[in-house]
């Protein structure tokens, strides 16, 4: 059985991006809640996580970017907000308070990170994180900090090779764009096409350059995919590209957003194809980061990490959720008892999307990591 340590406190959920915002931190406290009626949490194996320092910010991030968004959380220096990419109405909102939220959320990942690097876990699981998008000088996506990014610099100062896995259904496109040019990290992107989803990238001929080329590898997929064809792709593209890349450890960004539920995507995931893909990481003979990310339905994701954690820490438990929880947020099953309905036409495509990025993958990215 992996030791697993679960990375959280309450802090993590109390923010408000905006009332209306998509993004509602809560649904962090809605999985802790589902983790404790079932009992899998234990004194032993919740961590609390810490703020971030400053020096970890700049393994990545500017200095004026990095102070932009400490005034900004004080309500100083509006002004800026536009330069930065933060604005009222859009994605990313100015909120009292962004910054030590957003240090918490990215220190949680990076004392993840440290319990791998000190053998003091198998897995740690930071639920908070996998804020893919933030680039290294502007919020982008709901993302202030990249807290991904940031961890797997932890580990690449200890002489670590990382392999990024990323199956939120938008492209991990700050974390590609960190590693671009180097091998050391190898980043793997599974997610619905940037012809219909922001941000708009994470085509399969984006390889990499200079030493990093065939060192990031993206599998875009269709409006419509399901636990079938998702679940083939990633058997046939991610699991041969990491055996090639040979990690010391997985970063895995486990955003919920494919699920058919989901508000703003289009991918058809149920939560029992969620857990076949954790499964697999779980068979995986290398220490483990796995962060949150994305998902807006808040069924979906509470029920859909609450199955991650019990699959990383060795503990089934029964597809009933416990009566005290049902009576609450009126959830009752963890998996999806009805498949979320697919046109043959639609599934068809899916499945042909699918191939063709596999092949390409196959073709592009698979020679140049053997030669590697």
């Amino acid at each position: 059985m992996k030791r697993a340590a679960f990375i959280y406190n309450d802090q993590m959920s109390r923010h408000v991006l905006r009332p209306d915002h998509v993004m509602k931190p809560d649904r962090l406290r809605y999985t802790y809640e589902l983790l404790q009626a079932y009992g899998i949490l234990d004194t032993a194996s919740i961590i609390q996580p810490r703020l971030a320092t400053e020096e970890e910010l700049k393994t990545f991030h500017t200095p004026d970017y990095i102070q932009a968004v400490k005034s900004l959380s004080t309500g100083l220096n509006r002004e800026q907000s536009a330069q930065f990419n933060f604005s009222d109405g859009g994605d990313n909102p100015i909120y009292g308070g962004m910054y030590e939220s957003s240090l918490l959320s990215t220190g949680a990942s990076v004392v993840g990170a440290e319990l791998l690097l000190q053998n003091k876990a198998d897995v740690s699981f930071n639920i908070s994180g996998g804020l893919h998008h933030a680039m290294k000088n502007r919020a982008s996506g709901f993302c202030i900090f990249n807290d991904p990014v940031i961890a797997i610099n932890t580990m690449l100062a200890q002489n670590k090779r990382v392999a990024y896995i990323d199956i939120d259904c938008h492209h991990g496109d700050a974390v590609q764009a960190a590693y671009y040019d180097i091998d050391r990290v190898l980043t793997i992107s599974t997610h619905e096409s940037g012809k219909w989803l922001f941000p708009g990238t994470g085509s399969v001929d984006e390889i990499g350059i200079g030493k990093g080329r065939g060192y990031s590898m993206n599998v875009p997929l269709a409006p419509g995919t399901d636990d079938e064809v998702f679940l083939w792709a990633f058997n046939e593209a991610v699991l041969p590209a990491v055996e090639l890349f040979k990690p010391d450890c997985i970063v895995t960004q486990l955003g919920v957003d494919t699920h058919y539920l989901d508000p703003i995507t289009h991918m058809a995931l149920t939560t029992q194809g969620f857990a076949k893909c954790v499964d697999t990481f779980s068979r995986m003979p290398y220490k483990w980061l796995a962060l949150g990310g994305g998902g807006y339905d808040v069924s979906a994701v509470a029920r859909s990490w609450t199955l991650a954690y019990s699959i990383m820490s060795g503990r089934p438990v029964p597809n009933e959720v416990p009566k005290s929880y049902q009576e609450k947020y009126g959830i009752k099953m963890l998996t999806d008892p009805i498949m979320p309905p697919i046109g043959k036409e639609n599934k068809d495509f899916a499945r042909q999307f699918a191939e063709e990025s596999v092949r390409n993958i196959q073709k592009l990215v698979f020679q140049l990591l053997k030669a590697g």
